[in-house]
């Protein structure tokens, strides 16, 4: 309890606060405007951050990944465009809400259920990560290799529709991974005589230049030059009853289970957790048929969902220092920038910045209550009257800005440049983006503890196979990946039939 308490004092400062109010409003409007979305605008913020303190950093962090969240329910409801991916199953209710004149109580629904779902993944994230983190405290390097293994594989299986275009993008980004200068033996690597790349990639570049600019490109291909009319936009008010509350209770507690636990998982995301939780609700339902035809019921399942999702990403971040999404590697970026090392030790060595960060992503979350059901919903929802073709130069000012005074060098722009283009295409073609990411922070952490495992082994490699806690993830990786062949052997046969 000390742990929190002290976390909590640091928090409720002035910096960390504003931080975290600021931003909290900035995600919403985020996630209120199409084409934008957390990935990207923390992907901006990173480079912005070397200067600050960590826990006001890591709470505009927190702030703008859950108010961007609830953002992207305001367009979902209103003109049946998801804001954020993670708020498309909010348009199968959402939007029909709002098209019978109801778009100001689709939208507190959606406001209250997303702070509910965001409260019970903090309080997961506060309870669970620290005594994960216990556990590995036996882990040897052996383990970690395993654990990078495990986490490769989750993500490049689990991310996308294809696993095979997964696990190509994770080795797509291993490669990445291993150019400059080898930790252990330092050897140049793959530098191809450019004194430049003897550091390797900047990891915060080629994360701008992946998610960042391919939605702005996007954007310059739609040649948006209309804004929404005000007709279009108008709210009216229509508050639910308390009955009508108490019967959201049920949804919330099992949407707020389903989206913690995809949360966990390492590469599930918050769209799935939103899925599965309104398929929950429809299944719990007595009058299923009226789902997707303007249920409340539905939008709060979806938004408390994937909401849910979000802090419990964080453990296995925070716990073994594997993201659970890109949002969270974005996190581990972050910690890095500040010189602190994710996993295990960062509870012990740095317990009131990890309490903060917890205590900032609750704080956030109820932040939501406050700020997302008045002003920011009115005020951020008619900033999609605004053209897209005003947006594009814009962001991409503040990308150029961010990249260049992270090393003050030109070379870094045309490195995002070149990441955003390849983003771009394998976009088009369906490859998913965060194994590249995932691949380049969790393949050092691979190659490291594979090598010192050896090393303190005199070069036996059995010890990386015959140890129960290495056991263990073995099997895991191998049901990880063998798991998506069965199903998919299994559509064949039923095919066949």
């Amino acid at each position: 309890m000390e742990f929190y308490t002290n976390a909590l004092a640091q928090v409720l400062t002035v910096g960390p606060l504003v931080a975290m109010i600021g931003a909290t409003l900035l995600g919403v409007f985020i996630g209120a405007l199409p084409g934008l979305n957390p990935v990207m605008a923390i992907a901006l913020l990173l480079p912005l951050t070397y200067s600050m303190d960590p826990l006001v950093a890591l709470g505009m962090v927190a702030g703008i990944y859950n108010g961007s969240m609830y953002g992207g329910a305001i367009p979902a409801i209103l003109l049946r465009i998801p804001g954020t991916p993670a708020s498309i199953a909010t348009t199968f209710d959402g939007f029909p809400m709002a098209d019978r004149g109801e778009a100001s109580k689709a939208l507190k629904i959606a406001c209250w259920s997303s702070a509910v779902g965001g409260i019970a993944s903090a309080i997961a994230l506060m309870t669970v990560g620290p005594l994960l983190a216990r556990v590995t405290l036996h882990f040897g390097p052996a383990e970690y290799f395993w654990i990078a293994i495990f986490g490769m594989a989750s993500v490049g299986v689990m991310v996308g529709s294809d696993p095979v275009k997964g696990i190509m993008a994770a080795v797509l980004g291993l490669l990445i991974g291993t150019m400059g200068i080898d930790t252990l033996s330092g050897q140049a690597r793959f530098t191809f005589e450019q004194t430049w790349l003897l550091g390797g990639l900047d990891l915060i570049v080629v994360l701008v230049g992946l998610y960042a600019l391919p939605p702005v490109l996007q954007l310059a291909e739609k040649c948006d030059l209309k804004g929404l009319s005000a007709a279009q936009l108008k709210l009216t008010n229509m508050p639910f009853t308390r009955a009508e509350l108490r019967s959201f209770l049920p949804t919330w507690l099992r949407s707020s289970g389903i989206g913690i636990a995809v949360g966990i998982l390492p590469g599930a995301g918050g769209n799935i957790a939103a899925f599965l939780s309104y398929n929950a609700a429809k299944n719990a339902s007595d009058d299923p048929e009226s789902f997707g035809k303007g249920n409340p019921q539905g939008v709060a399942a979806a938004e408390c969902g994937n909401n849910a999702d979000n802090a419990a990403s964080m453990i296995p971040a925070l716990s073994l220092g594997i993201p659970g999404n890109v949002v969270a590697a974005l996190v581990l970026s972050a910690l890095t920038i500040h010189g602190l090392q994710p996993g295990p030790q960062l509870f012990h060595q740095n317990p009131v910045l990890v309490g903060g960060f917890m205590m900032e992503m609750l704080l956030t979350s109820v932040l939501i209550f406050a700020l997302g059901g008045t002003l920011a919903t009115r005020v951020f929802a008619q900033f999609q009257r605004l053209p897209g073709v005003l947006l594009v130069p814009s962001i991409l000012i503040l990308m150029c800005v961010g990249v260049y005074v992270i090393n003050g060098r030109p070379v870094d722009l045309w490195v995002m440049l070149g990441a955003g283009l390849i983003g771009y295409l394998f976009e088009k073609v369906n490859v998913p983006l965060a194994p590249i990411i995932l691949g380049m922070i969790l393949g050092p952490m691979a190659e490291q503890s594979v090598r010192r495992a050896l090393l303190i082994s005199r070069g036996d490699a059995t010890e990386l196979f015959t140890r129960p806690i290495s056991a263990v993830l073995i099997v895991m990786t191998l049901l990880v990946i063998v798991w998506p062949v069965v199903k998919a052997l299994r559509r064949r046969r039923l095919r066949a039939r």
